[in-house]
């Protein structure tokens, strides 16, 4: 199965710098954010850093359950309507229900701004990050940082494979939607 990051184009050698090109304009009018605007300068879906490989697409995130549903309720014409057609989402509240696992794997947004984990561009956090960017947005620095926070989030990957046995989606389940949450495909580990 060939997931988003074998998608991409392979870049030989070191990364070459590259003049950003303005792109699309996009603005955003939504609950947390008014006339926040950006442009996408790359293609969606490619051209991601060389150590960024995700596993899952938002889109397929949404499909399988993420955030208790909750998250991108207000924000759908930002993104692709494709993306909303097999999502579990639920306008209403949180509901731990919806997500693939069945289980709540997320602090609140009170406690992501507490510990400094959000950027003023993103004040949803790493998945708006992620959808930003797979849709084309790039912020160097931002990129940086929030894809050091992705590779440092694969060290669950290792507590799954040392607690459970392979393949038992019941072993640690708050553990492998936190995955889901950060593009991390949890269900075969």
């Amino acid at each position: 199965m060939k997931t988003a990051h074998m998608r991409q184009q392979k870049s030989v050698g070191r990364p070459q710098p590259r003049k950003l090109r303005q792109g699309k304009l996009v603005i955003v009018n939504d609950k947390m954010q008014r006339g926040y605007r950006y442009f996408l300068t790359e293609p969606a879906g490619r051209n991601f850093d060389p150590e960024f490989k995700p596993e899952l697409t938002p889109k397929e995130m949404l499909a399988l359950g993420v955030f208790g549903g909750k998250y991108m309720t207000d924000c759908r014409k930002e993104f692709p309507s494709s993306w909303f057609t097999r999502a579990k989402l639920s306008p209403a509240g949180r509901n731990d229900a919806l997500n693939y696992f069945g289980v709540d794997a997320s602090r609140p947004l009170s406690v992501w701004r507490q510990n400094g984990w959000l950027h003023d561009d993103d004040p949803r956090g790493w998945f708006q990050w992620y959808c930003r960017y797979f849709m084309g947005r790039r912020m160097p620095e931002e990129d940086t940082r929030q894809i050091k926070r992705w590779k440092a989030f694969r060290r669950h990957i290792a507590q799954i494979k040392q607690n459970c046995e392979p393949g038992d989606p019941f072993c640690r389940p708050r553990q492998r939607q936190a995955l889901l949450h950060w593009a991390y495909d949890s269900r075969n580990i």
